[in-house]
């Protein structure tokens, strides 16, 4: 384990063996999560362009909820912030967040994430009107652009079926562009960028939320029939 990271367990969740994060079958109706951060609260952020993250990994079993690694704020506690991240990310159905346009809102993806910016303050008053007309394919093609630069989204879905074995993921973090690979090779590429420092995140857990441009938000943990497992093999942080 590397010797500045925080292991946090949630419900049944572990962490062992260095990075093996895991959740066992669960039936009961509560949170299971296993996670392993470069922080224990926000002030101890220390990422920031230029910076490269490379990470092999994999999943064993059939993950049920989300899973992940990358950067992001922790926008969530007693003082919530407005989300920022920068990284790949799986989503089992019913998770549901499409906020791309026109990607799907479950699935193995890479993506960026930045509502902490002006546009989206500035939008937050229509939400209400914006929503209805969301729920008009017309308007939806004609004006979701604009709600997705405001929240600064940019995703692009990945081959599920590359959870299956283990490959390289690497994250190009620099101030005005970030790069994603797979197995040393750039898949996608977006000048929606986060700012200001980030924490480092891998986890497991078993929880779903459902946030659409049509006004739909919902949240809850799923059942899981067998064990789970995010399997890191190694971690590597390099300033460019």
């Amino acid at each position: 384990m590397h010797a500045n990271f925080h292991i946090t367990e949630f419900g049944n969740g572990q962490v062992t063996d260095g990075y093996t994060l895991t959740i066992p079958p669960v039936t009961q109706a509560a949170y299971h999560d296993a996670q392993i951060t470069s922080y224990k609260t926000r002030q101890d952020f220390q990422f920031e362009p230029p910076l490269t993250l490379t990470l092999r990994a994999h999943a064993i079993g059939q993950i049920k909820g989300t899973a992940g690694f990358g950067f992001w704020n922790h926008p969530y506690g007693r003082l919530p912030h407005l989300p920022k991240a920068i990284w790949f990310f799986y989503g089992s159905p019913p998770n549901n967040m499409p906020l791309a346009k026109d990607v799907p809102g479950h699935g193995w993806k890479c993506a960026t994430f930045n509502a902490a910016n002006w546009r989206f303050l500035s939008l937050l008053p229509t939400a209400p009107l914006g929503f209805l007309l969301m729920r008009s394919r017309f308007f939806y093609n004609k004006l979701w652009g604009i709600g997705q630069r405001a929240i600064g989204v940019d995703e692009y879905l990945l081959d599920e079926t590359l959870l299956d074995e283990p490959h390289h993921y690497g994250i190009q973090w620099e101030k005005q562009i970030v790069r994603f690979s797979v197995d040393g090779k750039t898949i996608f590429e977006t000048n929606r960028v986060p700012k200001g420092k980030l924490g480092f995140i891998a986890w497991v857990d078993n929880q779903y939320a459902i946030v659409t441009p049509q006004g739909r938000f919902g949240y809850g943990v799923l059942n899981t029939d067998g064990t789970q497992q995010l399997v890191i093999d190694s971690i590597t942080f390099v300033t460019n």
